[in-house]
């Protein structure tokens, strides 16, 4: 779990992303997430050109995921959209020979009016997913989403549905809201997932007057935080024990005794 403070240059964004990258793999990750817009969280007019999903940000990751024989979860980016007006907001993950394995389109938008504050619009520039997301790291079967959806339970339900053991979570989760939301929220989708929850995040202020929470967090399936990244741009690293999900769904079997969805 990576955490980021990811700012106008991406250059330097990504100089960052790698270091972190290499201490992860040296740390022995099997599996390493990054945060959302990991190589640019800047001005709009210095946003780099939209790329598909085999561009150089995809040629970047996927060479690191290569280069240390360890899973890539790219946080996101600026995908080249519907039209000329749109990006889509993207997650790219890599398998440890560097092939793309998946790739997740943001489906909910944040689109919200903060009192004092400017009003965040990210459907002016951005188009909505609408695929639901898993993938198959190493036998086991995780699920895709990306900073404001961790505010829709109903899309973890159907990524529990679909198999999910563990719940990535790569975003830019603003001070305001963190604060109060970010540790509950992620708690809440471990507990009723019962899943792992590896959420990384974007750490301090960014252009224009954009401030992030950061508190990187690996949650167990009780709804245990695991591992966290202290206030400052590093990493965390955990062991995901899939015996503890086994454990925990035998427990409380809530999952299993659904009657909706």
């Amino acid at each position: 779990m990576c955490q980021l403070n990811s700012r106008a240059d991406r250059a330097a964004n990504l100089a960052v992303a790698a270091d972190l990258l290499a201490r992860a793999a040296d740390a022995g990750a099997d599996l390493a997430v990054l945060p959302e817009y990991v190589d640019y969280l800047g001005p709009a007019d210095g946003e780099p050109k939209p790329e598909p999903v085999d561009g150089k940000f995809a040629e970047f990751f996927a060479a690191a995921a290569a280069r240390h024989g360890m899973w890539v979860a790219a946080g996101s980016f600026h995908e080249a959209g519907p039209d000329a007006a749109h990006t889509y907001n993207t997650s790219l993950v890599f398998d440890r020979g560097g092939a793309l394995a998946a790739a997740y389109r943001k489906i909910h938008l944040f689109d919200v009016e903060i009192p004092g504050r400017a009003p965040y619009r990210e459907s002016a520039t951005v188009a909505p997913g609408d695929e639901v997301v898993t993938v198959a790291v190493d036998g086991v079967d995780v699920g895709l989403s990306i900073c404001y959806d961790l505010r829709f339970p109903e899309l973890y339900r159907r990524l529990t549905i679909a198999g999910a053991r563990v719940l990535l979570v790569p975003a830019a989760f603003t001070a305001h809201t963190g604060r109060d939301h970010w540790e509950v929220l992620l708690r809440a989708r471990a507990i009723e997932s019962q899943c792992y929850v590896v959420a990384a995040g974007q750490i301090g202020d960014h252009e224009p007057g954009r401030s992030c929470f950061g508190r990187s967090m690996i949650i167990d399936p009780w709804g245990t935080v695991v591992a966290q990244v202290p206030d400052t741009v590093g990493i965390a690293v955990a062991d995901l024990d899939m015996g503890r999900v086994a454990q925990v769904r035998q427990v409380v079997p809530s999952v299993a005794n659904r009657r909706l969805g």
